[in-house]
């Protein structure tokens, strides 16, 4: 639910099957084979980099059909080429987590690709940690958990005394639950906010929507 919007999902380039779409955008049988041609030894050089790719010749499909489809499943990098591309050498190149469309210089195109998958990697990471840290509220009683939980929005960093007892009587109360244990989490005397019970760490709570 993190990397999406309106218009589908924004994978990860790391988690999306398919990392990158060729749409060739043709009037006919010549045009798809020229291209294909021009593109069959980008698809190996991308190939050998460990990069999935997909060059779609469906032509019971039109061009924006296509374009709205990789968009909803999330494909991070979307290559357009037409016979004027062809022309000149070009070719456009689409990101699906800012949806930033440019002519890209054909040629050595395939390294072009792979740093803009990294960028888009640590685009779609940043921005998500953002979101997380600025939605995260720590509290240390369990007025100001409830007080939270009924008035605020995201997540509850508090501490918990490690029982499923404590766990299920606060989402009793408040329909908050765990929703993780952050990994490499800080240990930290203090107590629990609902038992008032020893605590070595925080956790997350949030309600589940």
């Amino acid at each position: 639910m993190a990397h999406s919007d309106d218009d589908g999902l924004v994978l990860p380039p790391k988690l999306a099957p398919l990392q990158v779409v060729i749409v060739p955008i043709t009037k006919g049988a010549d045009d798809l084979t020229k291209i294909y041609e021009r593109c069959e030894p980008l698809m190996k050089e991308l190939k050998a980099k460990g990069i999935s790719v997909k060059f779609d010749d469906d032509d019971t499909k039109r061009p924006g059909f296509k374009f709205a489809e990789y968009e909803l499943k999330g494909v991070p990098v979307r290559l357009a080429m037409g016979m004027r591309d062809y022309e000149n050498g070009t070719v456009e190149v689409a990101r699906r987590d800012t949806k930033e469309k440019t002519s890209q210089q054909f040629e050595g195109i395939a390294n072009y690709i792979e740093d803009l998958l990294d960028a888009i990697q640590a685009n779609i990471f940043n921005k998500a940690k953002t979101f997380r840290d600025t939605n995260m509220t720590e509290v240390n009683t369990w007025d100001e958990f409830k007080n939270q939980i009924e008035n605020g929005t995201g997540f509850i960093s508090a501490h918990w005394d490690g029982t499923p007892e404590t766990e299920e009587k606060i989402k009793e109360e408040t329909k908050a639950t765990i929703r993780c244990i952050p990994l490499n989490n800080p240990q930290q005397d203090g107590v629990c906010v609902f038992s008032g019970k020893p605590s070595k760490e925080r956790v997350i709570f949030a309600r589940a929507y």
